[in-house]
């Protein structure tokens, strides 16, 4: 069956999220540029670019996301042994280029991948506009796992992750986590659930009450000290 969707104009308007199709659920629109400034506006509306190479750029807002609330990621027994063990370090926006190039990376179950070149183009200058942040976690000075996203208030809208050695994409959102308590809220949106992250525990939020929640820690700056360059203190407590 055809889908028809709206293309978006050189506005950065988005269509009302009731118009997202239910199949695929959160498809909403197509087109566009990814401009930071047009990536911004679509991440304050609760909807963000998702497509792959070759495709048009399509634009979401799933009737489910998945999210982690304050305080709920946690070390358990095996990953306290593991760190200890380990010695991992965390940072903060010390790689931020490497972190996006090891999530692009090819994975033993897929061998393409969303992050395309223009969009890793995209969330580096979004970074260097101070919007889009990374956490690091080294081993030996070799970068052995991470994260990255936008930070859209006081809420964390993750992109992706990854492991270059078992547990250190679940330490690196850990470390986020505690980063984000420091200085606010500490809610970080996954986007969409999938097998790895409801092992993790995350939780499953309705777009309704997923935008009202973006509205109010929207609203709620954080302090930009929270993403200056810097090695973080993670504790395993």
């Amino acid at each position: 069956m055809p889908i028809f969707l709206p293309e978006l104009s050189q506005e950065l308007s988005f269509p009302a999220l009731s118009q997202a199709l239910t199949e695929p659920d959160g498809l909403l629109a197509m087109g566009g540029d990814l401009s930071p400034a047009r990536i911004l506006a679509a991440y304050q509306k609760g909807v963000f670019p998702w497509f792959c190479q070759g495709d048009p750029i399509l634009w979401w807002s799933p009737s489910v996301r998945a999210l982690f609330e304050p305080g709920q990621l946690q070390f358990n027994r095996s990953l306290r042994k593991q760190q200890r063990r380990m010695g991992y370090q965390f940072s903060v926006n010390k790689a931020f280029r490497q972190v996006v190039a090891g999530c692009a990376a090819p994975r033993s179950k897929q061998s393409d991948t969303w992050i395309v070149p223009q969009m890793q183009q995209a969330y580096y200058q979004l970074h260097l506009q101070g919007h889009a942040h990374s956490i690091e976690v080294w081993q030996d000075e070799q970068l052995v796992g991470g994260l990255y996203g936008l930070c859209i208030g006081q809420l964390f809208c993750g992109e992706s992750m990854f492991n270059r050695q078992p547990g250190t994409a679940r330490l690196a959102l850990i470390a986020l986590q505690q980063q984000l308590h420091r200085y606010g809220a500490g809610w970080i949106d996954c986007q969409l659930p999938n097998d790895y992250l409801q092992q993790l525990g995350v939780q499953t939020m309705a777009r309704p009450d997923y935008i009202q929640l973006l509205q109010q820690l929207a609203t709620q700056p954080m302090d930009s000290t929270c993403w200056r360059d810097q090695m973080l203190q993670v504790s395993d407590d």
